[in-house]
């Protein structure tokens, strides 16, 4: 399993469209995207802290691997 890399939520935001996750609503800085019935909320920083990313793949459903393919 490769370290987790430190993204923007941009970033972040961009690399799960591309695996079919939407935006779904905003609310200030906080984005939720949904795929089917799974959701995840990714934070518009600068740079997501790792621990935050690794919660967020975990409440997506996505591994970091499938992460970094999307990249």
């Amino acid at each position: 399993m490769p370290k987790l890399p430190i993204l923007s939520g941009a970033e972040i935001i961009r690399m799960l469209e591309r695996l079919g996750f939407e935006q779904v609503r905003q609310r200030g800085s906080h984005v939720v995207l949904r795929r089917g019935d799974v959701g995840c909320v990714v934070p518009l920083h600068k740079a997501v802290k790792t621990g935050t990313l690794a919660g967020l793949l975990r409440q997506a459903g996505v591994t970091i691997d499938e992460l970094l393919a999307a990249h």
